[in-house]
């Protein structure tokens, strides 16, 4: 059963450290009500690693936390010129269309955010100047009028041609985000990410926690259940297949071991601490590398079975922890990025560049960023100048070039 938050909890700003059953007492009664309601939300975040269709209900109690009028992840294609909602907790019906079916091409926040460290909390301040923002076509007819003042986001998945964003979003009554919206947030995006990533691995629409080896005893990835101690409870027919050529990991006394020194390390860290609950795993094991004897690289996600549903799997295989391990994805920098790092463009001068590549001349683009004509003027003169250019069509072929997946 999912459990939400009912209200925002009132505790005030503190330092989290790892805190043990003898401690508690001592703990004061406002920091334990945050540590329970958080450590419930995580145990839901997890849980809907296995089950998709929990996602709505776990960024009510996000939003609810967070103290947001909604929480949502999504994602934008630079290259295909598209946005996909995966999971919202509230947003109005008729506004949301309109962001996918026109407002995400002019989303100031792209292409840039690109460039933005991953699981990081940000403002849109920290990305656009405040000012300016507000005077973007986006922030006046898309945000304005839904009364939304501010978000906070975190980049939790980069790919060749876009990014997710695991975002949350104020409105007038609860005004700009502060040091305690961040610090909230904060505590929730490894577990997000973690979860999102894991989701991705297992790719099946709902996975019973009780019967969880069973479920995943076919899946394409090697999965390993795992006690606290490392020990191999539970081995799916890839995990079997990947310990025999033993490259990458393997069985030593019947515990999982990697062969690389450092992820070993990090694994055995991750095992340990599982037992202790969601909380304390923070940040630890949400995309562990792991490199081959022979060079490849993979990636090991960890998800844990202290708590919520997934506690059942835990019990009934007196494990701890499910290691699901994959081969990784070229690692390639993304569309911005690349043209960005080759000619040395600013971050508004790429705004400037994608928003002249797709929607035409000066005074449109000058409309849509909120800036005068002269402003996109100078910026595009600077453009040309960096990528030796001198015509718009000219933009539009290199932007096009960097987009094909041949390109070098």
């Amino acid at each position: 059963m999912l459990v939400r938050a009912s209200k925002r909890p009132t505790g005030q700003a503190f330092a989290w450290t790892q805190r043990t059953k003898r401690t508690a007492a001592a703990v004061p009664a406002f920091i334990m009500s945050e540590v329970e309601t958080v450590s419930t939300l995580i145990g839901d975040i997890y849980d809907a690693a296995l089950d998709p269709a929990l996602w709505p209900g776990v960024f009510d109690g996000i939003s609810a936390y967070v103290g947001v009028a909604n929480t949502n992840l999504y994602s934008h294609d630079n290259v295909g010129k598209c946005a996909e909602l995966y999971f919202t907790s509230a947003h109005d019906p008729e506004y949301r269309q309109l962001y996918f079916d026109s407002y995400f091409k002019i989303n100031p926040l792209f292409p840039t955010v690109v460039f933005c460290e991953a699981e990081k909390s940000l403002s849109i301040a920290d990305v656009v100047p405040r000012e300016e923002f507000c005077k973007t076509k986006f922030s006046r007819e898309w945000l304005a009028p839904q009364g939304y003042v501010d978000a906070v986001f975190s980049v939790v998945e980069k790919s060749r041609t876009g990014c997710a964003l695991f975002t949350v979003i104020r409105d007038l009554t609860q005004g700009l985000a502060d040091e305690e919206t961040h610090r909230r947030f904060s505590l929730l995006i490894p577990h997000v990410r973690r979860s999102l990533l894991i989701g991705r691995v297992i790719d099946l629409h709902k996975v019973e926690a009780a019967a969880l080896a069973d479920a995943l005893d076919t899946l394409a990835a090697a999965m390993f259940l795992v006690d606290a101690r490392g020990s191999l409870v539970h081995i799916n027919v890839s995990g079997h297949a990947m310990l025999s050529h033993g490259n990458v990991l393997k069985a030593a006394n019947g515990r999982l071991r990697a062969i690389d020194p450092h992820a070993e390390q990090v694994l055995g860290d991750i095992f340990a601490t599982a037992p202790e609950g969601d909380l304390l795993l923070g940040r630890k094991g949400i995309a562990v590398p792991l490199k081959a004897t022979d060079g490849e690289r993979y990636i090991a996600n960890v998800l844990p079975l202290t708590s919520g549903t997934r506690r059942k799997a835990g019990i009934s295989y007196a494990a701890v922890a499910v290691v699901f391990v994959r081969k990784a994805g070229l690692d390639l920098p993304s569309l911005p990025e690349a043209i960005a790092h080759e000619f040395r463009l600013t971050p508004a001068e790429l705004r400037v560049l994608f928003s002249i590549v797709d929607f035409g001349g000066v005074p449109e683009v000058a409309g849509i960023l909120g800036v005068s004509d002269n402003t996109v003027r100078t910026h595009l003169q600077h453009v040309f100048e960096k990528t030796e250019t001198s015509r718009q069509a000219d933009l539009v072929k290199l932007v096009a070039g960097y987009s094909s997946p041949f390109a070098s």
